[in-house]
């Protein structure tokens, strides 16, 4: 059994990506050929917003929308250190500063009331309140913006950090990398902050053969920013530069598969969540298993279906059921952020984000993905329950 299952996806469409890839390779336009402008102006359609820029990954993404709001030494970015360390990763490769924030235990997103209070704690530098980065300039940080993370495919609470931000005069960013496809209160990710950016990495809901990103905004001055920050700063040509920028162009032959994977996208989303309810039907009877929940007004892509156990015995215990079933899982994330060795350097220590930490200890996802069927589904949900009374 595969844990995403990307044959099966390529097997329905294989014709239509190998007729996309020989139209590239006619034309031979390999670098910001006529499939990127169409998937920009798709991508743009599907999330209901003014513009999309495509890039050569999430990450870059990500970093290229912090390039263009200036951020640099001195400034705090407030985050979530349960997620993947590509989102707090940019803000400190631009000499910035993570400030992580807990998270809510139903959602595992950014806990609004707690951002409310990181914020409180950093202007008025009191730790006591909330816990800060231990840094020699902590004091001197300059609060500039949120990054939020739709974990697993759920968007978060975009009402409350909007809101949040806008009392600041705060940017918000939604690193929609597992969340494209999702929606709250009607409106889609990637269209939900003042820039969106997701990731096309194979194993996201839409994925491509590679890397590749894109970003999401109805501004027409940040789009222009992100498309110069993208080819090198550029200006009216590649050798007229007006900024500093990177080298983060989506190749074409990747925007041509994606073209073909949007086709069906839709109908993909719909199967996830018939996947994610039969799952949840099946195991949400037994306390012992917490089910992802999912808000009155949102709407999950399902990147993941994770469940978190009473302990990390059961988890283990459960993992190891599977596996000799041969049935794969994965933990996401084992770490928080603010304990890897990478950020050591913020001073945070064990118990500073407690919901996350122990997340952490005791979650684990399943296999997931548009083409499980009922008997594997229920085979999977078999062996669970089964080793929950061993």
């Amino acid at each position: 059994m595969q844990f995403i299952d990307l044959a099966a996806q390529q097997q329905r469409i294989r014709q239509k990506i190998e007729d996309k890839i020989r139209v590239v390779l006619d034309h031979g336009k390999y670098i910001m050929g006529p499939e990127i402008n169409e998937l920009e102006k798709r991508l743009a359609e599907f999330a209901g917003v003014k513009h999309s820029v495509a890039c050569a990954s999430g990450t870059d993404a990500l970093l290229m929308t912090l390039m263009a709001e200036k951020v640099g030494p001195g400034d705090a970015i407030f985050t979530t250190p349960f997620t993947f360390i590509a989102t707090a990763g940019i803000i400190s490769l631009l000499g910035a500063t993570p400030v992580f924030v807990d998270i809510d235990p139903k959602t595992f997103n950014l806990d609004p009331d707690k951002l409310a209070l990181a914020i409180k704690s950093l202007k008025s530098n009191d730790s006591s309140l909330h816990a800060l980065p231990l840094t020699p300039n902590a004091s001197h940080l300059t609060p500039r913006g949120i990054i939020s993370v739709d974990l697993f495919g759920l968007p978060c609470d975009y009402d409350s950090i909007n809101a949040i931000a806008k009392e600041h005069r705060f940017f918000v960013i939604e690193d929609a990398a597992q969340g494209l496809g999702g929606e709250y209160k009607g409106r889609k990710a990637g269209a939900l902050a003042d820039v969106g950016c997701t990731s096309f990495f194979p194993a996201k809901p839409l994925g491509a053969y590679g890397d590749g990103g894109a970003l999401f905004t109805d501004s027409d001055e940040m789009a222009d920013k992100l498309a110069s920050i993208r080819v090198h700063g550029q200006g009216e040509d590649k050798y007229n530069n007006v900024r500093i920028g990177l080298n983060a162009r989506m190749d074409t032959l990747q925007a041509a598969i994606l073209n073909a994977k949007l086709d069906i996208f839709p109908q993909e989303i719909d199967l996830r969540q018939d996947v994610a309810q039969s799952y949840t039907e099946l195991l949400c009877p037994y306390a012992m298993l917490h089910a992802p929940g999912v808000p009155e007004g949102y709407k999950s892509v399902w990147a993941q279906y994770s469940l978190v156990t009473e302990s990390p015995e059961s988890r283990a215990n459960i993992q190891e059921s599977l596996k000799k079933a041969g049935i794969p899982t994965a933990v996401y994330y084992p770490k928080p952020l603010h304990l890897q060795t990478a950020f050591a350097g913020l001073g945070y220590k064990e118990g500073d984000f407690p919901i996350s930490e122990d997340t952490s200890n005791r979650i684990f996802s399943l296999p997931m993905h548009p083409y499980l069927n009922v008997n594997e589904i229920e085979r999977i949900c078999a062996v669970i329950i089964a080793s929950l009374h061993l």
